[in-house]
């Protein structure tokens, strides 16, 4: 099967704010990672696309790194919503033909979720959100186990489809030195684009507000539990 999963360039959760650390969505490493088994079990080409600032390269390079064939980056210096996005990336699939679309399911930076299930709309794909597992059945069908609010269930796509990813599938593979120095001579097709309008806008983003100290309370247990109690009590108001 021939698949393409759609990457993002998104700020370390992790690290502290002010640090402007850019990572690889972790939605989007599971999504790879769960191309790059399917087709070290059953054959087939793993294909990235991400549309992003010039910046976005090293991302784009770890994820080749990590064992992906070949990228193209849609270079864009505009802040694009879920709707631009997914209507770009429409764009980019018209002439392609990929058996199977992965996306993460939602992206460390937004949570908004809602990329995947548009670009599906756009291009018409039957697809599922959420999956937490991936397996190939036959030529022409994809299994799909994904995550519901009452359980999980197991949905047959039939190919070409879309899927939305979990970070629970996987614990995606950390490039090893060899992929790495090959990630440099792997195909990298640049090109640079204009998105088209978003449906929302964004007017300002701040830090979260700092947290105050904690409190230590020092003493024997007894009077540590009473303490406690009387912060609890009469001070938070919450007992």
């Amino acid at each position: 099967m021939k698949f393409c999963v759609c990457i993002k360039q998104v700020p370390d959760v992790a690290a502290h704010v002010q640090t402007g650390r850019m990572v690889l969505n972790a939605y989007d490493a599971s999504a790879v990672e769960a191309a790059l088994q399917l087709t070290e079990a059953h054959g087939g080409t793993v294909h990235l696309v991400l549309a992003g600032p010039d910046a976005a390269k090293e991302t784009i390079r770890k994820a080749l790194a990590m064992g992906a064939d070949e990228a193209t980056h849609l270079v864009t210096a505009s802040d694009m919503d879920s709707y631009a996005v997914s209507s770009l990336l429409a764009e980019h699939f018209e002439d392609g033909d990929y058996d199977v679309i992965l996306t993460g399911k939602q992206s460390q930076d937004t949570d908004a979720g809602l990329a995947g299930s548009m670009l599906a709309e756009h291009l018409g794909r039957v697809y599922a959100t959420n999956a937490v597992g991936l397996a190939v059945e036959g030529e022409n069908t994809l299994l799909v186990t994904r995550q519901g609010d009452a359980g999980q269930e197991i949905i047959a796509l039939p190919t070409p489809c879309l899927v939305t990813c979990s970070n629970d599938m996987n614990d995606p593979r950390i490039p090893s030195l060899k992929g790495i120095m090959a990630s440099k001579k792997k195909p990298l097709n640049v090109q640079a684009v204009t998105p088209g309008p978003g449906r929302s806008e964004l007017h300002d983003t701040q830090a979260p507000p700092e947290r105050k100290p904690g409190i230590r309370i020092d003493g024997e247990p007894a009077e540590q539990a009473s303490h406690l109690v009387h912060l609890l009590q009469d001070e938070a108001g919450v007992l």
